[in-house]
């Protein structure tokens, strides 16, 4: 069983006319020659509705050098209609975001949230992870 320090949040980067499943998001992970296709853990799509990406027994495929000791959740936006970074979650997302977290903190109880853009350039999720789930952090 692997041991998970860090659940990593990151956003889809696509607008709000696109979309972004763990279906299309396996075919871009694919596409770019990762074997073991969707490098998330899990997506959180706009109605709320969260998938399953890979198992998380499975190392993800998500933030360079934090995949082994991690899950990847990300959500469907984080683009606006321009194409700029920004925090575009629905209601139905942030409510299921926070469930989704309140579970996995049961099973991971240490595990620090973060937003992915601590150990990248990119604005991804476009919100303080951290902050703003201060209350379920170890």
């Amino acid at each position: 069983m692997r041991i998970i320090t860090l659940l990593i949040i990151h956003c889809s980067a696509v607008m709000p006319f696109q979309t972004s499943s763990v279906e299309q998001i396996n075919e871009w992970h694919l596409a770019k020659g990762w074997a073991n296709g969707c490098g998330y853990h899990y997506v959180v799509r706009r109605s709320g509705e969260i998938e399953v990406g890979r198992p998380e027994e499975m190392v993800g495929a998500h933030c360079l050098n934090h995949n082994r000791h991690s899950l990847g959740i990300c959500y469907e936006g984080g683009l606006d209609e321009n194409g700029k970074a920004a925090d575009t979650r629905t209601p139905e997302q942030k409510e299921a975001m926070l469930y989704l977290l309140k579970e996995l903190k049961k099973k991971y109880p240490k595990a620090i949230i973060v937003s992915h853009s601590i150990f990248s350039n990119k604005s991804c999720p476009c919100f303080d992870a951290a902050k703003e789930y201060q209350d379920l952090q170890p």
